[in-house]
């Protein structure tokens, strides 16, 4: 990434887009009156459509914070003016943003099938359910010989 490495696992980068048929090809989350992090009123990325303007970039990922838009800080701003801001912002738009940055203690998966790696969920589900159902069963047997 070729932005700056801040303290407390955080990277900040400027990236610059040009606007699509679709517009910037991302949605936005957050503000002060629609706070998407408790206590937190920045605005974030919350989805990039395929095949817009920032996916064919590549930079700009889901769950990135951005701070400026143009120049123009994104603080304390409320979600429908930061909607606004983007909607006004030009042809050719800078947006400086905000990324944390992954550990890389260990070893590093590069599956990319869209999972994560451990253990299924329902591997551990259905042998925890099956548990409570025999246990349920046992104190009803019991209970009924009382």
């Amino acid at each position: 990434m070729n932005g700056s490495v801040a303290g407390g696992g955080v990277a900040e980068e400027v990236i610059s887009l040009t606007r699509g048929p679709s517009g910037l090809g991302f949605n936005i989350v957050g503000g002060t009156d629609q706070q998407y992090i408790s206590n937190d009123s920045s605005i974030y990325v919350s989805w990039i459509k395929k095949d817009g303007a920032a996916y064919l970039d590549g930079r700009l990922q889901e769950g990135d914070k951005i701070l400026a838009v143009n120049g123009r800080d994104l603080k304390d701003l409320r979600h429908k003016d930061a909607v606004e801001l983007f909607q006004n912002a030009g042809y050719d738009v800078s947006l400086k943003i905000q990324r944390r940055l992954q550990p890389q203690n260990g070893p590093v998966s590069h599956r990319g099938d869209g999972e994560s790696g451990g253990l299924p969920l329902a591997a551990i589900l259905v042998p925890g359910l099956a548990l409570a159902v025999a246990a349920v069963w046992i104190v009803l047997r019991y209970r009924q010989r009382m």
